[in-house]
């Protein structure tokens, strides 16, 4: 019997303790937007929801908010994701209305949507390359061969048109996967969050 109860002492000491990436208010609900000038991309929130990060911050996207999945440039959805898509949907519902909040901090909103897609269900592989996304979304009004990205370009465009601007970004976007996959898979959050920085910032200042 005491060797049963030691082995069962033993076994839960072995579980692994899920990690904290902090959880959704539930399921959102939606609508779709129809806008006959532009491109249909939009919905609306049509109840509020929610995202409570690992410190237990509560990042709010209130019923009626507009979102559209913009922070990912278009030139990287082949190689990230595009919107609406995959584990990352109800992330970057959060991510939008915290972008679009002009008192926000852009750094903190990108870091919250890492933790919400590993939340949603992300890989870690996943959610590194998603969150390089991102950031050089954020970046990208900041670096000069990226100028001919415009919002609407960076939104929507034809196929065949792939201008030199998009190209270098793809460029650094695989520059900084490679540098991402090579960090540990226990590497901290702030291990990436500072290789990306400094990377977009020597680019920021050619």
């Amino acid at each position: 019997m005491a060797r049963r109860r030691r082995m069962t002492r033993d076994a839960k000491k072995q579980q692994v303790t899920p990690k904290n990436y902090g959880r959704f208010s539930g399921n959102p609900k939606t609508e779709w937007l129809t806008d006959a000038a532009a491109p249909d991309r939009d919905m609306k929130l049509a109840k509020d929801f929610w995202y409570e990060d690992p410190n237990g911050k509560r990042w709010s996207a209130p019923a009626g908010s507009i979102i559209n999945g913009a922070s990912i440039p278009k030139p990287l959805w082949s190689v990230v994701g595009s919107p609406y898509t995959d584990d990352y949907r109800c992330a970057s519902i959060v991510h939008d209305v915290a972008c679009n909040d002009p008192t926000g901090d852009r750094a903190e909103a990108d870091r919250m949507f890492y933790f919400a897609c590993l939340a949603g269900g992300c890989s870690e592989s996943q959610a590194r390359l998603l969150y390089l996304g991102v950031r050089i979304g954020a970046w990208s009004s900041a670096i000069s061969s990226w100028e001919g990205l415009n919002r609407s370009a960076l939104l929507y465009r034809t196929p065949p048109q792939v201008s030199v601007a998009e190209v270098s970004m793809l460029a650094t976007f695989h520059e900084l996967a490679a540098e991402a996959a090579a960090l540990p898979p226990d590497a901290p959050f702030e291990k990436l969050e500072s290789l990306v920085n400094k990377r977009l910032q020597v680019r920021a200042d050619r």
